[in-house]
């Protein structure tokens, strides 16, 4: 039947299989590759990745790591973009939502922003904002709030009205509303779409470094596929999903902590 749940030792073999398959695939991929050209590093043999990976973890002529490097600066970069475009985002939707004043007089510009694709708008920040933390930053930002508000104020808006009704007969101020029922309700809803944002927000910033960048993912990327040294380019890429997987794992986890009525809900 549709939607019917499988059990948990099913869902890890098939997880474990579908990842088998996806490095088996790419095994052959590379070894047809390298019949062809034995010297081919655009599909690099897993010894020419662990080449890379050891290029990359080890100390280069100026005594620094790139891993190292590049981590600080991309995810200095990616914390400070996301955590403004949250908070920013969650208060816009929170107002859109309880205010109607509010919903007819930031619904324009916030649809307006949701429709501007952030990286062919690198040139409007690189104007505005140069090519400093602030660039990045404020990409970032701007790239996740139009999707963050608009999740929040869809949220409210679900919230049944005679729940609210209920709420008010009680006795309950706008104020305690506001929280105890419309923020508990907003909140797992909200976390899901951080989560969604994670992507996007990468995207963004490996745009900017690749343009501007002279430290970072995105850099190091765009210099090492100059050089086609695919070698260096794959492993990076893995670790960039690497990290937004733990990321994402660690909002799931701060998700059933917060709200452990949405997780027996969703079960």
């Amino acid at each position: 039947m549709i939607s019917r749940p499988i059990s948990r030792t099913k869902q890890v073999v098939l997880s474990a299989l579908s990842v088998l398959l996806l490095l088996v695939g790419y095994t052959w991929i590379s070894h047809r590759q390298h019949q062809v050209n034995p010297d081919d590093t655009t599909i690099p043999s897993w010894s020419q990745l662990a080449e890379g990976a050891v290029k990359f973890t080890q100390l280069d002529r100026k005594g620094k790591r790139w891993l190292v490097e590049d981590s600080f600066a991309t995810g200095k970069r990616l914390a400070a973009g996301i955590s403004l475009g949250v908070v920013f985002g969650f208060i816009i939707g929170m107002s859109m939502g309880c205010v109607p004043t509010l919903e007819a007089f930031l619904q324009p510009p916030i649809s307006l922003l949701a429709k501007v694709p952030q990286t062919a708008a690198l040139a409007v920040y690189f104007v505005f904002f140069g090519t400093g933390m602030e660039m990045y930053v404020a990409m970032i930002a701007f790239g996740i709030i139009p999707a963050l508000a608009v999740t929040v104020y869809l949220a409210i808006k679900d919230i049944p009205s005679a729940m609210l009704d209920k709420a008010y007969t009680l006795g309950a101020s706008h104020f305690e509303i506001a929280f105890e029922v419309v923020f508990k309700q907003v909140l797992p809803k909200f976390i899901d779409a951080v989560r969604l944002c994670i992507g996007p927000a990468i995207v963004f910033l490996i745009a900017a470094e690749m343009v501007v960048g002279d430290v970072g993912f995105g850099y190091r990327i765009r210099l090492q596929f100059k050089l086609t040294n695919m070698n260096v380019v794959y492993p990076y890429l893995v670790f960039l999903a690497g990290f937004g997987f733990l990321l994402d794992h660690i909002l799931r986890l701060l998700q059933a902590k917060m709200c452990p009525w949405y997780q027996s809900d969703s079960k």
